[in-house]
């Protein structure tokens, strides 16, 4: 927890607001009972469906998410709305023990919401995320996650076959096309970082 505790710290350094939680279980409790009554978008993220908030939120509010979309709406039209959405929620693909956020994405749909639009700006973090430096994070999406996520989306890329690291390849079917670092708390919005101490997502 040495980590944590430093890594709390400089993101509250960043003008982040940090909760930290043993496990998942109290982290999807407490995340429920803070949002009630609102319009909630989620970004594609494991971390985000092994907290099982679509379910749990969905049961007081508005959820707009691409991988469980309304009857009347394309993934697209949700991903879409999710974005104007009072409250966004997602993961990271890396972070420094500094505190700079990594992320890795397809459409850009997820980066540029945690930049801009919502709010409110949810990131849920577990233990295996946390690189020492920015370069270390960069390196963890590059490959950990993006490998790990091409494999389970079944992409056509060389890094799906094993999901162990970058190949630098050219496939149509990449999904390393928009890099975003949160380098300090962006303006406009109320940050709010879940650190979990528990492996969760990629």
């Amino acid at each position: 927890m040495g980590d944590w505790k430093l890594l709390e710290e400089n993101l509250r350094g960043k003008g982040y607001t940090v909760e930290t939680f043993p496990d998942r279980c109290a982290a999807a409790e407490c995340i429920e009972n803070q949002i009630g009554g609102r319009t909630v978008g989620i970004g594609g993220s494991v971390t985000v469906r092994e907290l099982g908030l679509f379910e749990k939120l969905s049961k007081h509010n508005t959820v707009y998410w691409h991988e469980e979309p309304p009857e009347n709406m394309t993934a697209m039209e949700t991903r879409q709305a999710a974005s104007r959405a009072d409250i966004y929620i997602a993961s990271v693909n890396g972070i420094s023990l500094q505190g700079e956020i990594v992320n890795m994405d397809y459409t850009g749909n997820r980066v540029s919401a945690i930049s801009f639009g919502p709010r409110e700006v949810y990131l849920i973090i577990g233990r295996n995320k946390l690189a020492p430096d920015l370069p270390a994070a960069l390196d963890r999406v590059k490959n950990v996650a993006s490998p790990l996520n091409a494999k389970r989306l079944n992409r056509k890329t060389p890094c799906a076959v094993r999901g162990d690291r970058c190949y630098h390849c050219k496939s149509p079917e990449k999904i390393c096309r928009n890099l975003s670092i949160l380098l300090e708390r962006p303006a406009g919005a109320e940050y709010h970082i879940i650190l979990i101490d528990e492996d969760l997502g990629y």
